[in-house]
């Protein structure tokens, strides 16, 4: 937990440090600017969607110094579908993403392999809060392998977060979700907890089932011009078995638009889930993108 953390926070100290402005401006700013777009917005449904295509690749023939061909190239979908009326707001976003790579004499593996949906649902309670209720999902879409043995499929795991709670929201780009109640499944296919747990579920079972409390925010502002970060930050403490020990799931995506199709795109993602593994995962992508919105 400390170290997922330490990463969040350095995240945040880079993001405010490359900032063009002070960080009492760029606040007064951000805040103007994501005002203005929230009372600009009519009520009623909005959708907003964004297909990339990203690619990286490098060759190297007779190169004394050393060093693998090699290409990858992922393909990934961010769509939101939100609803605002008087006294009632729904937010339903679906992330998607796949990705291969293939480094010269060796088998091409995937690179990002990621299927999530959420849902949050809120009734007025006063100002900018909301008597809410969520569901997280997330799986993967193809199949994962360690040393040659195959470890994961579809739906294999897949998690499941659900339960009431309060919205604070100030616009669709800025909102934080408190769930002190929230029911957590995961999902394995029993074949991978025949010799030992897997994903957290013990052996021989193919399900497991918490209960805790839940924070979820997301923060989405521009940098600079045509510089984009998007911020998703989901925070869950299991009550019965080390509340202390808080699983971590933190994205962050910056979008650097060339033109009206051309964007430069970096995520890291880290997430710490001591069930699931002792340590710090990372993942990072970088690369120049092909965008489509709709």
């Amino acid at each position: 937990m400390k170290k997922g953390v330490l990463v969040f926070s350095f995240l945040l100290l880079v993001t405010n440090f490359y900032g063009q402005t002070s960080e009492k401006e760029f606040l007064k700013k951000t805040e103007e600017i994501i005002s203005k777009i929230d009372a600009d917005r009519p009520n009623g449904w909005y959708k907003k969607g964004m297909f990339t295509f990203l690619a990286n690749q490098a060759t190297f023939e007779n190169w004394l110094a050393g060093g693998q061909s090699n290409i990858s190239g992922s393909l990934g979908l961010n769509y939101d579908i939100n609803y605002k009326g008087d006294s009632w707001t729904w937010d339903n976003k679906i992330i998607a993403a796949y990705g291969l790579t293939k480094i010269k004499y060796q088998e091409m593996q995937k690179s990002d392999d990621r299927l999530l949906f959420s849902s949050l649902l809120g009734k007025k309670a006063g100002g900018e809060w909301f008597y809410s209720a969520f569901l997280n999902f997330k799986t993967q879409f193809d199949s994962g392998f360690e040393s040659g043995v195959k470890t994961s499929h579809f739906f294999s795991p897949a998690y499941f977060q659900f339960g009431p709670g309060m919205l604070w929201k100030k616009s669709d780009n800025l909102k934080i979700n408190i769930a002190p109640a929230t029911s957590k499944i995961i999902l394995v296919d029993s074949r991978f907890t025949q010799n030992g747990s897997s994903f957290g579920v013990l052996q021989g079972h193919s399900s497991r089932y918490e209960f805790g409390a839940a924070v979820n925010a997301y923060y989405k502002f521009k940098l600079m011009e045509n510089v984009v970060v998007e911020n998703i930050l989901n925070l869950y403490s299991n009550y019965s078995e080390s509340p202390e020990n808080i699983d971590i799931d933190n994205t962050i995506n910056v979008t650097m638009k060339v033109n009206k199709y051309l964007t430069t795109n970096f995520a890291l993602q880290t997430i710490y889930d001591d069930n699931a593994f002792p340590g710090l995962q990372i993942r990072q992508v970088i690369g120049l993108g092909v965008n489509y919105g709709f």
